[in-house]
């Protein structure tokens, strides 16, 4: 499932409105996110996962538990906090750059986890 298939799930009998002005942002703008032609920065995710109280993870499609236990949220919040103050201090084209990197050591740990040794 998507990111925006997820959202549009969540989402359920509310308009793109209501939670678009839940979360602080314009209902074209949440509109992008649910047909998968933007996606919301660090900072948003969390909004946006506080807003139907579900984990970014379950947001993210890592996982299908909707719930962390308290300190595993509090840890995600923490460092997702400290890779935003980091990124923020790139310039535009380097903070796409870093996160393109951070995506790819993601998934070569993710392989490295499921690679027979």
């Amino acid at each position: 499932m998507t990111f925006g298939e997820r959202l549009k799930e969540l989402r359920g009998k509310k308009t793109q409105e209501e939670v678009a002005t839940g979360i602080g942002i314009s209902r074209p703008r949440y509109s992008h996110f649910e047909n998968n032609r933007n996606e919301p920065d660090l900072d948003l995710i969390q909004k946006i996962a506080d807003y139907y109280e579900v984990t970014t993870d379950y947001l993210l499609g890592r996982s299908e538990d909707t719930r962390l236990t308290k300190e595993q949220d509090d840890i995600a919040n923490e460092m997702a906090k400290k890779l935003e103050i980091l990124i923020t201090q790139l310039e535009d084209i380097d903070q796409s750059k870093a996160l393109e990197q951070l995506e790819m050591f993601v998934y070569y740990q993710k392989a490295k986890k499921n690679t027979p040794e």
